[in-house]
C-alpha cells in the first residue's frame, strides 16, 4: 500500500521541501536532549515541529497543545516576546541567531540559562520560509575537581564582590592563564566565552536580587558591577528579553 507523504509547509534546505516524516525525524532526534529545546518554525515563526523538553519547560503536556502557535501564545508576558521577535528578525532578514546567551525559564517560573541557535530555511529561490533552531541549557559539563584551584578561586572572589572591574584579561591574570587558554578553558567548562561567563554571572546576581529585595534598581545595578541604570537595564534586558523593572513584577 502506497502512502502518500504531504508536503510541510516549511521549506528545507538542499532544494527541497521538509515533509512531515523529516519533521518527525527531526522532532524525535531532540527527544532524546532533554537539556534542549529544539523547534522547528514556519513562515509566520509558527511552531511545525517541537520536541518533548520544549513542551515541558512551557507546562504542557502534548506536542499537539504546542503546534501551530507562537511564542507568545504559549508564555505569557514579555518572556513570550522575545523569541518571537527574535523569530520576525530572523525571517525577515535571513540572518542566523548564533549562541545567544539568555534567560529562559522552566516551569514552574526557574531561571534557566540557554545558548540559544537559530537559523533560516530557504527555498529554492532562495526566500525565506521557515527557521530551525534549538536552546540548549548551559552547564557544567566535568567534575569540579577538574577545575583548577587558581581559576575557581578567582570565579569565587568575583562571584562574592561583583566588581566592576572584573574582565576577561582579570579573570585570566588571577587564574594565572593566558587569555587564549582561558577562553579555551570557559568554553570547554561552561560552553562559554569568558565575556558571556562574567555577564551571566553579574544578571544572575542581579535576577536574585530583583526577586528577593525591594532594593531600588539603580542600588542593584551598582552592585553587580553595572556603571550605571541604564547600562544595567540594556545588559539585563539582552539577557532576559525584559527590563529589570518588568521582572521585578513578573515575580
Amino acid at each position: 500500500m502506497r502512502t502518500e507523504r504531504k508536503p510541510h509547509p516549511v521549506a528545507g534546505a538542499c532544494d527541497r521541501d521538509v515533509t512531515s516524516i523529516d519533521v518527525k525525524v527531526l522532532s524525535k532526534l531532540f527527544d532524546s536532549a532533554p537539556d534542549a529545546a529544539f523547534f522547528v518554525k514556519d513562515a509566520d515563526g509558527r511552531y511545525v515541529a517541537v520536541n518533548e523538553s520544549l513542551v515541558k519547560r512551557h507546562g504542557f503536556r502534548s506536542k499537539s497543545d504546542v503546534i501551530g502557535k507562537q511564542p507568545r501564545d504559549i508564555c505569557q508576558g514579555e518572556f513570550g516576546q522575545v523569541p518571537s521577535k527574535q523569530d520576525e528578525k530572523v525571517l525577515r532578514t535571513g540572518r542566523p541567531l548564533i549562541e545567544h546567551l539568555e534567560m529562559q525559564w522552566d516551569r514552574p517560573l526557574n531561571p534557566v540559562w540557554c545558548l540559544t541557535t537559530k537559523l533560516p530555511i530557504h527555498d529554492s529561490d532562495g526566500n525565506v520560509v521557515g527557521l530551525i533552531g534549538f536552546s540548549r541549557d548551559v552547564r557544567v559539563s566535568i567534575p569540579t575537581e577538574e577545575i583548577p584551584t587558581a581559576f575557581a578561586i578567582a570565579l569565587e572572589e568575583f562571584e562574592r564582590t561583583l566588581d566592576a572591574a572584573v574582565t576577561p584579561a582579570w579573570l585570566a591574570q588571577r587564574s594565572r592563564l593566558t587569555t587564549q587558554k582561558l577562553a579555551r578553558f570557559t568554553r570547554r567548562i561552561f560552553d562559554l566565552t569568558p565575556t558571556q561567563l562574567i555577564a551571566k554571572i553579574r544578571i544572575a546576581a542581579a535576577s536574585r536580587l530583583l526577586r528577593s529585595t525591594n532594593k531600588p534598581i539603580v542600588e542593584i545595578a551598582l552592585a553587580c558591577g553595572f556603571c550605571d541604570h541604564s547600562a544595567f537595564t540594556r545588559a539585563f534586558r539582552r539577557a532576559t528579553g525584559v527590563t529589570p523593572s518588568v521582572f521585578r513584577k513578573q515575580r
